[in-house]
């Protein structure tokens, strides 16, 4: 039988608004991955651990407090540092279009706004999977 991908979604920073995040975790398992949310209101240094500690193939972020830029860029920068940078980070939230660029030149390889089906983001998704 083959291993399910992991995917770990997180709600980094203060923000407590998570059904968008809850929603795709439940898309996602149904869809057959197994999925770990780690809740809301927890640190990139949280995220990053909890990932290694479980072996994910993917990470997904949700946030809409407006701090997207620092706390993802503080996610890529812990993963690199603990040497798994390897690991496929996409996020969603309300995430404005310019910023939604600078996150994929920093390493985010996929953002998802508000409304994205979830048929598009696990094709999304399945591109950023280990074969």
């Amino acid at each position: 039988m083959a291993r399910k991908h992991r995917v770990l979604m997180a709600k980094p920073g203060l923000d407590g608004h998570d059904r968008g995040a809850r929603v795709v975790s439940m898309g996602l398992r149904d869809a057959g991955y197994e999925v770990i949310y780690t809740g809301r209101r927890v640190t990139p240094a949280q995220i990053v651990s909890t990932a290694i500690q479980e072996d994910v193939d993917l990470i997904g972020l949700s946030i809409l407090s407006g701090a997207h830029m620092t706390l993802f860029g503080k996610t890529l920068d812990l993963l690199k540092e603990q040497g798994a940078g390897d690991i496929p980070v996409f996020g969603g939230g309300i995430i404005p279009p310019d910023d939604a660029g600078k996150l994929k030149e920093m390493g985010v390889k996929e953002i998802f706004g508000p409304g994205a089906s979830l048929p598009s983001i696990l094709t999304a998704l399945e591109k950023h999977l280990p074969r």
